[in-house]
């Protein structure tokens, strides 16, 4: 006999999202089910942003004997021991897991069932022999690869970012499909590595990003040894005696053959809805995701859905501010509504790549009039000091100081776009961005500067000349 259990809130997906939910809802009071089939902590700490960081990082250590020279550091270039970076990427996953563990949540509160679930009626999610009934449901199931329609592919023992952090022994020749921010990530990172990469994009890497800045990390690849092959598509894959075979075919209509020792795919990704059934408990979805409205309610109104099981936005952060979203409506029947205008990327890359708002491109479509501000960091004196200079901040301005976008280039660019998040969530003009004390030397003058430069026109022009001599005849 199935056992049954009643409660306020059932969540689906044990990863950022998910975890959020639960945890946020049972410390709040409510009786909370959490059901997850997989790893807690989902593909961000398993799969995704925690392990391709760890690699990264390892990564960057392996270059700086390139570049320490300039600073009059010299030594030989590093042994690289592949195996035990990949240990230091598993170690990393396993000192974060157990605050996403089974046992930290049954701690606070939340029933953990580690099984499938699917839905058995509107308001009933069945979970192994477990019968769930709730009075919310959340789906927070994230994503899996999604895999392109390429001829032979199926038949190729192809890596995805589920299974590359469980390689032990460095590839000889890693091809990648995709050049979007997982693809170049990991072709870097590879490549840093001493690995040969060969990166296939169909159309250009990094295509969302704005060109200018995108470009950097394109021609930093480059540098680094990556092979490239833009506006080039797959047309066949297989799986010879010599290793893995790739026939492409290139925008101008030639064709050739590259072969590998590994093939990662990397073209994007799709929620991972197929087990649910959600035809049984009426909610809608296409390709892209669950259909949901601003309060992330699905066409069932018990049922709300977050992260990347919507395809709003497929990244964590964004499953994390759904959870507040949900957590709102779910708990406490407030019209919280998400915003999707204002989500924030980054490219782990070297040099990294931030994004906030509107691209150059998207505001002179919306906005038409509009005022670009850039500032260098090779005009930054931290970064003379470190001598690292490449890079740049760009601020996307309408003509009465809004902050429509804003892009920055360089190192920790993740890190410096942060006041620009918080400006624009708060909307304050380019002034307050201008009028922020920045400790000296420091990279985040560069965003001090590009902002000063909005008022420097009016600020320098003949008439503010004229107004300083004027008043200086009556000191």
């Amino acid at each position: 006999m199935a056992e049954r259990i009643d409660c306020d809130i059932a969540v689906i997906g044990g990863g950022s999202g998910g975890l959020s939910v639960a945890a946020g809802a049972a410390l709040m009071g409510a009786s909370t089910v959490l059901i997850e089939r997989g790893r807690m902590g989902g593909d961000c700490l398993n799969y995704g942003c925690i392990p391709s960081k760890a690699l990264i990082a390892a990564a960057r250590q392996a270059v700086i004997w390139q570049h320490s020279a300039k600073l009059g550091i010299r030594y030989d270039e590093p042994e690289i021991d592949f195996p035990a970076v990949m240990r230091h990427v598993k170690n990393t996953i396993a000192a974060i897991a157990p605050h996403d563990s089974a046992e930290r949540f049954a701690a606070l509160g939340v029933h953990v069932l580690q099984a499938e679930a699917c839905f058995a009626g509107p308001g009933i999610v069945q979970a192994g022999t477990t019968m769930v009934h709730a009075r919310r449901i959340v789906i927070a199931t994230g994503s899996k690869p999604a895999i392109p329609p390429i001829p032979g592919l199926e038949a190729i023992p192809y890596l995805t970012n589920e299974t590359v952090f469980d390689l032990t022994e460095a590839p000889i020749h890693l091809m990648i499909l995709g050049g979007g921010a997982i693809g170049v990530e990991l072709a870097q990172a590879f490549r840093r590595l001493g690995i040969r990469v060969t990166l296939i994009e169909r159309l250009t890497c990094l295509s969302r990003e704005d060109e200018e800045l995108s470009g950097l990390l394109i021609n930093a690849l480059r540098e680094d040894g990556v092979v490239l092959h833009e506006r080039t598509e797959v047309t066949q894959a297989e799986n010879t005696v010599s290793g893995i075979v790739l026939t492409l075919r290139h925008a101008d209509g030639s064709t050739d053959r590259i072969a590998g020792s590994h093939l990662l795919v990397a073209t994007g990704r799709k929620p991972d809805l197929a087990s649910l059934d959600l035809a049984r408990a009426g909610i809608l979805a296409d390709a892209r995701g669950i259909t949901v409205d601003n309060r992330l309610r699905s066409t069932n109104r018990r049922v709300f859905a977050l992260g990347d099981a919507t395809g709003l936005s497929p990244f964590t952060h964004t499953a994390s501010y759904h959870a507040g979203v949900v957590l709102k409506n779910a708990l406490f029947r407030f019209p919280a509504r998400a915003d999707h205008s204002l989500i924030p990327r980054v490219t782990y890359g070297d040099p990294e790549l931030a994004a906030v708002g509107l691209s150059e491109a998207e505001a002179r479509a919306s906005h038409g009039r509009i005022t670009i501000l850039r500032w260098p960091f090779a005009e930054n004196d931290r970064a003379r000091a470190e001598g690292r200079m490449e890079g740049l901040v760009k601020a996307i301005v309408s003509p009465r100081g809004r902050i429509l976008g804003v892009a920055i280039a360089g190192p920790q660019a993740g890190e410096l776009i942060q006041p620009w998040i918080l400006a624009m969530q708060k909307r304050l003009g380019i002034g307050a961005m201008q009028a922020m004390l920045v400790p000296y030397p420091n990279r985040g003058e560069a965003s001090k500067r590009a902002a000063g430069d909005f008022y420097r026109p009016k600020l320098f022009s003949p008439l503010t000349r004229r107004i300083v001599q004027f008043l200086a005849r009556f000191d």
